[in-house]
C-alpha cells in the first residue's frame, strides 16, 4: 500500500501542475493525503459510471483527466449531480485526483499517447510552452511510410476505441499522408498553427463546421475528427504506466474502458435509390 500523498507526488512529477492553464482546476478534489491507496482507477471522465466502476473495483483513488469542479462552486449539496458524486466518493473512501491541461502539456502527455496509438513517431510540439522546454499542446509526428488519406482515416479508427459517432475525414481520399499533427481533446483552436506546420493531416476532437470549412478553404491539411473521449483515452494507459512504475506491485491500477461519450446513438439516412 502507498500513501495517497506519494501517489500524488508521482502524478505531479509526470504532470507538473505548473503546466496547467490559468483557468484550469487540477489536483486533489477530495481525499486525505495521509490515507493509504491499494487500488487506483484511471479514466477520462469522473462521472456516475466511472464512480460506480471504482466502487466495484474497490479503488481508494480515481485519477481522471477531466476536472469534476472546473468552475467555482459555493457548495456540493447531494441534491446536485456533481455534489452527489462528491458525497458518493467520500462515503466510499475514494479520493479523486484530476490531471487536465497539465497532462495535455506534459512531455510525454495526452497528445503523445494519441500519437503513439496512431503509430506516429513524434518530431515536435504543435503549440510549445516557451517557459517549459519540450512541453506544450499537441504533437507533430510522422508515419513510417506515406499512405492514402482514406487508409489513414481507417488507421485512426482502428487505433482508438469504437464510438457511435465514429471517425470522420475531410480531404481528398487519395492524398498521401506522411506528416501528421495531433491534439487530444477539442483542437480546432489550433487550426491556424496546424496550417503553419505544413503537415499532411490533423487529428483532433470537437471540430466545428465553420472553422473546419474555413481551414479547408484556406488550403489547410486534411482533417480527421474523433470524439473527445476517444482522443484522450490513450492517456489513461500512459498515466497508469506512471503509477505502475512508481509503485510496482504495491498499487493495483485499472484503466476504465467505459465509453463516457455523451453520444450513444447514430443514425444515417441512406441515399434514395
Amino acid at each position: 500500500m502507498a500513501a495517497l500523498a506519494d501517489v500524488i507526488n508521482a502524478l505531479e512529477t509526470a504532470y507538473p501542475p505548473a503546466l496547467a492553464e490559468s483557468w484550469d482546476a487540477v489536483g486533489l478534489v477530495c481525499g486525505d493525503p495521509a490515507e493509504g491507496v491499494e487500488k487506483v482507477l484511471v479514466c477520462v471522465d469522473p462521472v456516475t459510471a466511472t464512480v460506480d466502476e471504482a466502487i466495484e473495483f474497490g479503488a481508494q483513488l480515481i485519477v481522471a483527466h477531466h476536472p469534476l469542479l472546473l468552475r467555482g462552486v459555493h457548495g456540493v449539496a447531494a441534491d446536485t449531480p456533481k455534489g452527489r458524486l462528491v458525497h458518493r466518493l467520500i462515503r466510499g473512501g475514494i479520493a479523486l485526483y484530476c490531471a487536465h491541461t497539465n497532462a495535455d502539456s506534459a512531455a510525454p502527455g495526452v497528445s503523445d499517447a494519441l500519437a503513439q496509438a496512431i503509430g506516429l513517431q513524434v518530431r515536435g510540439t504543435l503549440d510549445p510552452q516557451a517557459q517549459h522546454d519540450g512541453t506544450g499542446i499537441g504533437r507533430i509526428g510522422e508515419l513510417p511510410a506515406p499512405e492514402p488519406f482514406s487508409a489513414f482515416v481507417e488507421r485512426v479508427a482502428r487505433a482508438l476505441p469504437r464510438t457511435e459517432p465514429g471517425v470522420l475525414g475531410a480531404g481528398d481520399p487519395d492524398r498521401l499522408i506522411r506528416t501528421v499533427a495531433v491534439s487530444g481533446g477539442a483542437g480546432d483552436g489550433y487550426l491556424a498553427a496546424v496550417r503553419e506546420t505544413g503537415v499532411d493531416a490533423y487529428v483532433t476532437a470537437d471540430l466545428r463546421h465553420h472553422p473546419a470549412l474555413e481551414h479547408l478553404e484556406a488550403g489547410g491539411p486534411a482533417l480527421v475528427g474523433v470524439t473527445h473521449w476517444a482522443s484522450e483515452w490513450p492517456w489513461c494507459e500512459q498515466a497508469s504506466a506512471v503509477l505502475r512504475a512508481a509503485f510496482a506491485g504495491n498499487v493495483e491500477v485499472h484503466v476504465s474502458t467505459l465509453p463516457t461519450n455523451p453520444w450513444t446513438i447514430r443514425s444515417s439516412r441512406e441515399n434514395d435509390r
